[in-house]
């Protein structure tokens, strides 16, 4: 690795999945705002919409990840135009 470009202030972060709840520890320099208390010791928290333990690749489940009613608003544009067609 080139030297000088990577940073420095590499530490211990937990990362929240907000889909299912599950975190992990990784060292990061990710900025947070946020922490949790985990065993006495208080962590930086990132907070995760998706992550491998949720993601319908990974768990071979299909799951509908929708933050904010995308997927309602294709879908009610979809079925208008379906309606149209059968007219």
């Amino acid at each position: 690795m080139k030297k000088g470009i990577h940073p420095e202030s590499y530490r211990p972060v937990v990362f929240k999945d907000m889909s299912n709840g599950e975190i992990f520890f990784s060292r990061s320099t990710a900025a947070t705002k946020e922490t949790i208390e985990i065993d006495g010791v208080t962590y930086p928290l990132f907070k995760l919409e998706i992550s491998s333990s949720s993601h319908p690749f990974y768990t071979g489940k299909t799951k509908l990840v929708d933050t904010a009613g995308r997927v309602d608003k294709f879908m009610s544009r979809y079925q208008k135009r379906m309606d149209n067609r059968k007219k």
